[in-house]
């Protein structure tokens, strides 16, 4: 696989991985109900995007759907250390999250305290029978940031659902499933989230990217 440095340009995109970052923060649609997130165009470049959706991870075959990502722990793929080893583009995109300029960008964007945060990213397949019962990110998660790799037009409403904070949590609204969109949100106590149960027409590709904090137990997931 070649190597994309985080400071090296891409070709399509004309600017490198952390110059990309940067820009699609600044041009970030914020909204405020029922909590803020933002919405995100072109959060990687072209050239990482394509090497990581050409990861040579299969999607599982059978995964227990019971609306819980940590029923399949045993087959998540995390760019920890030992997969940046093998795969550059891995260790470009931690590297890039690590730069300062990057981690003050998002304080600045949203107002969360990155200063002891330890990247953690996942790198999701999802299948049809997927799905994710409304829930909150746990407290030792300090920022959550979606970037989906979906080529297919099918899959445009295959995005993160938004719920309120009622009991019945309503579905207000779903972020684009598309190729390089974006989702940020800083978990909290009324940031309900999850995936409705319906089709997913083609294979549902997307990291997760978050920081968390010192006392995060799961080391192994660390980047």
């Amino acid at each position: 696989m070649t190597t994309i440095d985080a400071d090296t340009h891409d070709a399509k995109a004309g600017k490198p991985l952390k110059a990309a970052v940067l820009a699609s923060f600044a041009a970030s649609s914020h909204v405020s109900k029922p909590y803020d997130h933002w919405l995100l165009h072109d959060v990687l470049t072209d050239a990482v995007c394509e090497a990581i959706a050409a990861l040579p991870y299969a999607a599982p075959d059978a995964p227990t759907h019971d609306g819980r990502r940590e029923s399949n722990n045993s087959t998540r793929v995390y760019f920890s250390p030992q997969v940046q080893a093998s795969f550059p583009v891995c260790r470009d995109l931690v590297a890039a999250f690590d730069e300062p300029e990057v981690r003050s960008a998002i304080e600045a964007m949203t107002g969360t305290r990155l200063t002891d945060g330890r990247l953690r990213i996942e790198y999701c397949q999802d299948r049809d029978g997927f799905w994710l019962e409304p829930h909150v990110d746990i407290h030792v998660k300090l920022f959550t940031m979606l970037v989906y790799l979906a080529k297919e037009p099918e899959l445009y409403d295959a995005g993160t659902d938004i719920f309120d904070d009622t009991p019945e949590h309503n579905l207000v609204g779903t972020a684009p499933c598309a190729w390089n969109r974006g989702l940020i949100f800083i978990p909290g106590h009324n940031t309900w989230h999850g995936f409705s149960p319906r089709p997913i027409k083609a294979i549902r590709k997307s990291i997760i990217i978050n920081y968390v904090a010192p006392e995060w137990r799961a080391v192994e997931e660390l980047a």
